[in-house]
């Protein structure tokens, strides 16, 4: 794979990239002024017609960085759509996720007077089936509906002119593989092709090398690396006692938004019911959900009136709210990529944001994957209710179940220093799950165990850290 421009560019305007006019207005109407690093150095690529993976963080800009060069090469060719038909074809792993990029791509072609439609499951197929009647330019969709209106008749693939995989590590997963690979038989092989996303694993990569021609690679950021600007921190926890921690640190009036990841659905939905239990608004949203239902809960986590959605692995790809402060991992994922698609849903758009994962005795693997994809230690915060029957007594000794140690009160795990914080901590979560015929859900290995670490636990939040050290 032949790489790009590793360094990053610098550059004032959308207009030294070599977009249209149309292009230009419809960028300055979305208040865009300087290109990202991802969007500077994919457009020219992309524009001159190469194969391309594009890899960069969550919430960088990735939609524009395909969509507006893809635009505009649809409007130079001069084609039109044919009837159930579309010229792009953009796959995507989530429902929301696909709604957003429709949304953006509809602003993006306006003065092109572009088509877009949307294809995914959980609605009525009807209206999709109306929409795509007389063809469209751009579709975006789930692989399951997709097949599904391929299946019946509605949708043909025969003259596709770029297709795009967004999110092309969830995917290409072994979940998506088989329903990617039936697509792309139906799309001609004279295409351009786009993969972006925030990680591009080896073996994933492997997975992608017959789609692509000669493609060339541009990556902003080392594959994996989180937003600098969220700050993590991990609590070890029984797992018992997780539900009490969770709820004392989102009755801290300082925590703003909050995004709660579980690893199942139904996990996500016993959260929801033990916050409600201690008076704290909450909403979930996962894949058992009908469209309706997920709509609602993001409309009143974005408008406010319920501070806490509580998702499995399925929002990681798909929620783009603005003032995200606070990411917690209830269950820390066992697939360490979805990680950083989870808490790069907090620090956008050059806000700061807080990740806090809570980690059972049986979770410590799935840290230490964490740790070695984003090749950092995550700092180790003790919460006072981290302890099935709560905190402690002074004088009272519990064994340290990592040691066979007891320990005494005061005498916490062994420190590289300690710094005073005042943020909460910690979260956790499973398997991305995806759409239609290709879902996937983990779980975790053994049995929890009790608390991964002795020591007295005092105060709330942002107590006493100890950085790397567990």
């Amino acid at each position: 794979m032949r790489r790009g421009v590793m360094k990053v560019v610098h550059l004032t305007d959308f207009k030294s990239l070599g977009l249209s006019e149309q292009l230009l207005q419809a960028v300055a109407a979305e208040n865009h002024v300087t290109p990202t690093p991802i969007q500077a150095q994919a457009i020219p690529h992309v524009l001159a017609g190469r194969d391309l993976v594009g890899l960069a963080q969550t919430g960088t800009g990735k939609t524009a960085a395909f969509a507006l060069p893809m635009m505009q090469r649809l409007a130079e060719s001069g084609k039109k759509p044919q009837r159930r038909g579309c010229r792009a074809l953009v796959l995507s792993p989530t429902r929301e996720l696909a709604a957003q990029i429709a949304t953006r791509a509809r602003a993006y072609g306006k003065f092109y007077r572009f088509s877009v439609a949307t294809a995914f499951g959980g609605v009525s197929i009807g209206p999709q089936r109306n929409a795509l009647a007389q063809g469209v330019d751009l579709l975006v969709a789930t692989p399951g509906r997709l097949l599904d209106l391929i299946g019946e008749g509605f949708v043909t693939l025969g003259n596709v002119e770029v297709l795009v995989l967004d999110e092309a590590d969830q995917m290409l997963d072994l979940g998506f593989f088989p329903a990617i690979r039936k697509v792309v038989a139906l799309v001609p092989k004279e295409r351009q092709t786009l993969f972006f996303s925030a990680t591009m694993p080896p073996s994933i990569a492997e997975l992608s090398k017959g789609m692509l021609r000669d493609p060339v690679q541009v990556s902003v950021t080392p594959a994996a690396t989180t937003a600098e600007r969220v700050s993590q921190q991990v609590i070890f926890s029984d797992q018992g006692a997780k539900r009490y921690v969770l709820a004392d640190l989102l009755a801290d009036e300082t925590i703003g938004r909050t995004l709660v990841f579980t690893r199942t659905k139904h996990g996500a939905d016993r959260v929801v019911r033990q916050l409600e239990e201690s008076g704290i608004n909450a909403a979930a949203i996962h894949g058992n959900k009908s469209q309706s239902q997920r709509e609602r809960a993001l409309g009143a986590f974005r408008q406010g009136t319920c501070k806490v959605l509580v998702a499995t692995d399925i929002a990681a790809r798909g929620i783009d709210v603005p003032g995200v402060t606070h990411v917690i991992n209830y269950e820390l994922p066992n697939v360490a990529e979805a990680y950083v698609h989870r808490i790069g849903r907090t620090a956008r758009a050059g806000a700061e944001g807080l990740a806090i994962s809570l980690c059972a005795g049986d979770e410590k693997a799935y840290l230490r994957d964490i740790e070695r994809l984003i090749r950092q230690k995550i700092d180790v915060i003790d919460h006072p209710k981290a302890v099935v029957g709560g905190p402690r007594e002074p004088g009272e000794q519990r064994p340290d179940r990592r040691h066979g140690r007891p320990q005494g009160h005061g005498h916490g795990r062994p420190q590289n220093g300690q710094n005073q914080g005042s943020r909460p901590q910690g979260h956790g979560q499973g398997r991305p799950q995806g759409e239609g015929r290709a879902q996937g859900q983990g779980r975790p290995q053994g049995q929890a165990q009790g608390r991964p670490g002795g020591g007295q636990r005092q105060g709330r939040p942002g107590g006493q850290r100890h950085s790397g050290t567990r």
